[in-house]
């Protein structure tokens, strides 16, 4: 059986959201889509996720927060960030190991989806140990 990575998408803008889910989707991605940082926790699925897209500005938890909490937990974890800013880029936060990119809206879907592909592990996904 082919099996998928799970890209998780966090935006508060539901247009947006939407958007980013069909495009992932389109190019055969397995999605799950959050309207906040503090869904996705909640949500339990951080720890199966093969890439994170955040936007940055959103009220509560930011994007910028949310790097904080997955370099903590995950910090191989690949995170692709989305801005309405283009300050934005000075201010981020140093990554652990894992990959980062940074989008500005309005950003052109076929490097997102590049982003994504070049973001994406080439072996298989590993089976969490039982």
């Amino acid at each position: 059986m082919h099996s998928h990575f799970i890209i998780a998408v966090v935006d508060d803008d539901p247009r947006i959201l939407e958007s980013i889910g069909n495009l992932l989707e389109s190019a055969d991605h397995v999605v799950r889509l959050f309207a906040s940082v503090q869904a996705l926790v909640e949500s339990g699925c951080l720890a199966e996720i093969a890439c994170l897209i955040s936007d940055i500005g959103m009220p509560a938890i930011d994007g910028l927060s949310l790097v904080r909490l997955v370099n903590a937990e995950r910090p191989e974890l690949p995170i692709i960030l989305i801005t309405g800013h283009s300050g934005m880029q000075n201010r981020l936060p140093p990554v652990g190991q894992g990959y980062q990119r940074l989008f500005i809206k309005p950003f052109d879907g076929h490097e997102l989806l590049t982003a994504v592909s070049d973001a994406l592990p080439t072996s298989k996904p590993r089976t969490p140990a039982p």
